[in-house]
């Protein structure tokens, strides 16, 4: 027998072929005590049995001992038990059929008996359907702000200059340190691992080639894409989501205004023109971290690495990488402009969204890297 404190608690005998639950006492908030606990200790044990569940000897039952038999009644049935209630008076049945009223539904994928592989694929399926809305979102969101592009060709006198230059700024100028930083620390690392493999075969001046070539063509575009992702794509997530919880965007509508071309147009294109630029500037940034290790480690000199870096460097790949930037550019914005309408009304959204936005744009770069490389490979470029 479990009993609380206060007098209310259960029993659990054998009859005939069933358990009978015999409850007691009285059920209501201020006199449950542990009861809570010892059911959850007791019933959760209980697999595909059948119970009868008796009240007879229950005096009082308030809405917080009713919810407390409703919750581990369904508990029981998704356990695979047959329950029948018995000994609840009129009140009480009365007060089980309100609370039932308002209850939710039951969750899809969580039904009495349901099956992991049943779950597992009602979560795939819940995941796809998800990632397709998004998708038809997404193609609807570039098509809008298409449109608007073609209207402002149109009549150029419309377009923010102002905007733009100031986004330049933001999403240019001001993230120069860390591009600096970076693109600095990917030329020592490639000239270290460089550095240890050439040095067994003597081959010390071929890591200027090395260097060269993957900084200016691969990993310059790549790394400076992945901190603007990182850096400017979450911002318009964050700033466009601030926007519209407070119904900022809302009113640019009543009025009139076209968000399109006051908040999505201006990052874009901004982010369009600095990106190719702070990828010339990455260009530079890695060569010299990786001529700063060549002299210390590898004995070059700088004129040998300069002279060197002339003779193997064609203009074609500092041109291939720089060409990278207005596309991996536009995915960033887009899909940060484009999460920060999906902010919902509340903070915990922004957060969110922003996540995903940085998510899915480096995911997206590396994906236009990944076709880049066979498309070139495939001209021969």
């Amino acid at each position: 027998m479990t009993e609380s404190p206060s007098g209310a608690g259960i029993r659990i005998l054998a009859h005939e072929k069933e358990l009978l639950i015999q409850s007691f006492g009285q059920w209501r908030a201020e006199t449950l005590g542990s009861l809570p606990r010892d059911l959850e200790k007791r019933l959760t044990r209980l697999q595909g049995k059948k119970l009868l569940w008796d009240f007879s000897r229950v005096a009082a039952m308030d809405s917080s001992g009713m919810v407390l038999l409703m919750h581990y009644l369904d508990s029981l049935r998704g356990q695979g038990c047959e329950v029948e209630l018995s000994g609840l008076r009129e009140d009480q049945q009365k007060l089980q059929a309100m609370i039932d009223g308002y209850a939710p539904p039951p969750e899809v994928g969580k039904k009495h008996g349901e099956s992991r592989l049943f779950s597992l694929l009602v979560t795939t399926g819940e995941a796809v359907v998800g990632a397709w809305r998004d998708l038809v979102s997404f193609l609807a969101f570039l098509g809008e702000d298409f449109l608007v592009f073609l209207q402002l060709l149109w009549r150029p006198w419309r377009m923010r200059w102002g905007a733009i230059v100031k986004n330049i700024q933001e999403a240019g100028v001001r993230a120069l340190p860390i591009i600096t930083l970076t693109s600095f620390l990917i030329g020592v690392v490639i000239a270290y691992q460089g550095a240890v493999q050439l040095q067994k075969f003597g081959a010390n001046i071929f890591v200027v080639d090395m260097i060269a070539i993957s900084v200016t063509r691969e990993l310059a575009p790549l790394i400076t894409a992945i901190v603007v992702a990182g850096r400017t794509g979450s911002s318009y997530t964050a700033q466009i989501g601030v926007m519209k919880i407070t119904q900022e965007i809302d009113a640019m509508r009543i009025m009139g205004f076209e968000p399109h071309r006051f908040l999505v147009l201006p990052r874009v294109i901004a982010v369009m023109i600095a990106l190719p630029l702070m990828i010339f500037f990455a260009d530079i940034i890695g060569i010299i971290g990786g001529m700063v290790v060549a002299n210390i480690h590898l004995n070059i000199s700088w004129a040998e690495f300069i002279h060197r870096l002339q003779n193997v460097l064609d203009v074609k790949h500092v041109w291939i990488g720089i060409a990278k930037g207005p596309f991996f550019a536009w995915l960033i914005a887009m899909v940060g402009c484009f999460r920060g309408f999906q902010v919902s009304r509340n903070t915990e959204s922004i957060g969110r969204y922003t996540t995903i936005s940085v998510v899915n744009a480096i995911f997206l770069v590396i994906a236009c890297d990944a076709l880049f490389s066979v498309v070139f490979t495939r001209l021969g470029i």
